[in-house]
């Protein structure tokens, strides 16, 4: 059943947003197997499945926020009830929105397999397209980016517009690169307009050589994130600055480490820490994130 049209909320008051998130917010069915599926026909049964909110923005925007910080996620929701599941969650947890409405009116949705060894497939049900970067939202979203500590701006397409007026107007921006592979055409623009760079060295073989690259070329901070085999970092006045993953009991789902990691490090920084304390701050939260089910700690 699909709720009916939602008339369009009043966009919040930007003032005293501590940072500006750009990107996706979905909802998602997340299915734990005991393996993920070989690529042939073949029947699996699921040990569980659920819900949830996903997207890499409301991950970061929601660990933010449970972190203490005042943000301001600019996002894409529909007038379906998945959008209304988004909306509360968010809500909940402090997190001040700014809606584009979804062009054909459906939030974004995503079906993630995952196994207990941190493997993860996700395929995209539902991806909203390009949205028009006008009205009162983008009104509140430019007087956020001007106000905000920190711009972060995630890789998807609605979050582009927000890119542009970043690098217009001389911000610094965070990106998130997730598993870049090093040449993928659909990265570049974040990949030249970051300031900040995190990728994950999933996908990324001459990871060093790439944090150098983006180092000559200005960016202030890049980061390599390896899951349990912990994060390094390069800026220009340093060399390499590695740090271990934090122990963990208990793994009870990866989904959200990255965004976690990136909230804990982001927040250490807008503390005055320096890159090895955020670095360690940000593998502290990103080893709550995986010992609780959802995208924040429990």
């Amino acid at each position: 059943m699909t709720a009916a049209p939602r008339p369009h909320a009043a966009p919040p008051d930007p003032a005293g947003t501590e940072v500006l998130v750009a990107g996706p917010a979905s909802w998602n069915l997340l299915v734990r197997l005991d393996e993920l599926p070989a690529p042939t026909p073949h029947t699996v049964f699921a040990r569980s499945s659920h819900h949830a909110v996903g997207g890499t923005s409301a991950g970061k925007a929601l660990n933010l926020a449970r972190l203490g910080r005042t943000v301001l996620l600019r996002t894409v929701l529909g007038s379906d009830d998945e959008a209304e599941h988004v909306r509360s969650v968010l809500a909940r947890e402090g997190v001040r929105v700014v809606e584009e409405p979804s062009p054909d009116g459906r939030t974004e949705s995503h079906l993630n397999l995952l196994d207990d060894d941190g493997g993860r497939v996700s395929v995209y049900l539902r991806a909203p397209g390009e949205v028009p970067a006008t009205g009162a939202s983008w009104d509140v979203t430019t007087a956020a980016l001007d106000a905000a500590a920190a711009v972060v701006v995630d890789l998807a397409v609605p979050a582009l517009p927000v890119l542009d007026l970043a690098v217009a107007r001389g911000r610094d921006v965070w990106v998130d690169l997730h598993d870049y592979d090093g040449g993928s055409a659909f990265h570049r623009p974040w990949v030249e307009a970051g300031t900040h760079v995190f990728v994950s060295g999933d996908r990324l073989p001459d990871w060093r050589g790439f944090l150098r690259a983006r180092v000559d070329a200005g960016a202030r901070l890049a980061v390599c994130t390896h899951g349990s085999r912990g994060a390094v970092a390069l800026t220009p006045d340093g060399g390499f600055v590695e740090v271990p993953a934090e122990p963990v009991p208990r793994v009870v789902d990866t989904n959200g480490a990255g965004d976690g990691f990136f909230a804990g490090f982001l927040d250490a920084h807008l503390r005055g820490a320096d890159v090895r304390e955020a670095m360690r701050a940000g593998a502290r939260h990103a080893a709550l994130v995986v010992q609780s089910p959802d995208l924040v700690p429990a």
